[in-house]
């Protein structure tokens, strides 16, 4: 089974830049995608926007031109779930879930902070229940693995320049904890540090200076798994050969069928 997972930064953007035909040769059985800034009547006439052999899904923010997030899959789904309970957050597009026989797979664009304080403190309210929701997804029969773009970079190995971001938005102590708590508490797995413990491994880049070329980056996209998961990734692989957006895509191989 392979899952890509990738913030397209705006999903018009990415077709003009090449994604959708990268991606038809990419055999993935499950793409998630974050922040496709578009509504589905903006797409519907476009069949680039439904890729041939995939069963597609998208959920749209409230607000025009903002966030939205979307799945591919090769299987059908036995159901689809397009928010996770919070009214706050689910209005703005953060949250698609599809269920197969054993396996869920989900695709979250989770807040930024880095705009402003009061979209730090929203942030924080979103960590408090979604926290929950990730407790409440372990009490069902499904394994799950939540891909997308958490907006944290977990640990001193996941971003560059770590020493002079410990009080930016990303990086602050209360969200380092909260992945913390994640893994090593309620049990969840980040499946790429499972494979490939090297430094320099970066999935977005800042639009300022020359962070791309510089590999001035952070690790902020994951496949993040419920624990009886653990073990079955083969190979991970960060895409940088052709840039689609701001970030770059994420693949796994899992030693799994759905």
């Amino acid at each position: 089974m392979r899952i890509i997972t990738v913030n397209v930064n705006g999903i018009r953007a990415a077709a003009r830049k090449g994604f959708f035909d990268w991606l038809q040769k990419q055999k993935a059985d499950v793409v998630c995608i974050q922040e496709t800034k578009a509504q589905i009547h903006q797409l519907d006439e476009d069949p680039i926007y439904f890729p041939k052999g995939y069963h597609c899904y998208y959920v749209d923010a409230i607000k025009k031109g903002y966030s939205g997030v979307a799945v591919y899959s090769k299987h059908k789904p036995n159901k689809v779930i397009r928010k996770y309970g919070d009214d706050e957050f689910d209005t703005e597009g953060r949250y698609l879930e599809l269920q197969f026989d054993k396996l869920a797979v989900v695709s979250l664009y989770a807040p930024s902070g880095s705009s402003s304080e009061e979209r730090q403190q929203a942030k924080f309210r979103f960590m408090e229940t979604f926290m929950q929701h990730l407790k409440n997804l372990k009490r069902r029969h499904n394994e799950y693995v939540i891909c997308g773009d958490w907006n944290i970079a977990h640990k001193e190995i996941d971003l560059k320049n770590w020493r002079g971001n410990k009080k930016n938005s990303g990086f602050l102590p209360e969200e380092r904890a909260w992945l913390d708590t994640l893994f090593d508490e309620v049990g969840y797995i980040d499946v790429f540090r499972e494979l490939n413990q090297e430094e320099d491994q970066y999935t977005w880049w800042s639009n300022r200076g020359q962070a791309w070329g510089k590999n001035v980056g952070w690790r902020i996209d994951y496949h993040i798994a419920s624990p009886k998961l653990n073990n079955i990734a083969k190979k991970v692989c960060i895409y940088k050969d052709e840039r689609f957006s701001d970030h770059a895509p994420l693949t796994i191989d899992y030693n799994y069928k759905i």
